[in-house]
């Protein structure tokens, strides 16, 4: 891992648990939503050190902080519809366009964002971490999931950990992809 990324990774722990951070204060009426955009070839790097600051911040502060794993949480729910299986199915019958046509349904922004809340429980925590991000991909776009989560945190600050690149106004996936508009986040650590 390079010398920049431990650097950042190093200053996330000392930033989020500050009371300032965790309530807010300086956001001028901002929503309190975060990325933290890392090159996608140290995800592991950046899995393992997220496990590591939930560790951290349990053992050393009073915070509660959950953690969603976003790819998990899409197959929890296919699979708690039963439609996991099938999914593989027709993957290999109709291929990926085919499975992605068929997952709109289930997997819309409303459907997925309910079953975030349900799970990531807001209201009960200090903060919510999100990572998972590539692995979803093309399922569901980290955009749109935060354009649509933006109602519904409340006051609850929320860190994507973003394997590619944010720059305060765009997004792009895995630092390849075409750019998505995104500009209601702060970057975690510059």
């Amino acid at each position: 891992m390079d010398e920049q990324l431990q650097h950042r990774l190093d200053q996330i722990f000392d930033k989020v648990t500050t009371d300032d951070f965790v309530s807010g204060k300086g956001l001028g009426n901002e929503i309190g939503f975060f990325i933290f955009d890392y090159p996608p070839e140290h995800e592991i790097a950046v899995r393992n050190h997220v496990e590591f600051l939930l560790q951290r911040i349990g053992r050393n502060t009073q915070l509660k902080v959950t953690c969603i794993d976003l790819f998990a949480l899409i197959v929890d729910h296919l699979k708690e519809r039963g439609l996991l299986e099938k999914s593989i199915e027709l993957e290999k019958a109709k291929g990926s366009e085919g499975l992605l046509k068929a997952l709109k349904a289930p997997l819309k922004a409303e459907s997925l964002v309910r079953i975030f809340i349900e799970k990531a429980k807001p209201a009960e925590h200090d903060l919510v971490f999100i990572t998972g991000v590539g692995n979803a991909y093309p399922i569901v776009r980290s955009h749109s999931l935060l354009n649509n989560l933006q109602p519904v945190m409340e006051d609850t600050p929320l860190i994507l950990f973003y394997p590619g690149r944010y720059d305060g106004q765009t997004v792009q996936l895995f630092g390849k992809l075409t750019s998505s508009p995104y500009y209601r986040a702060f970057r975690l650590i510059p």
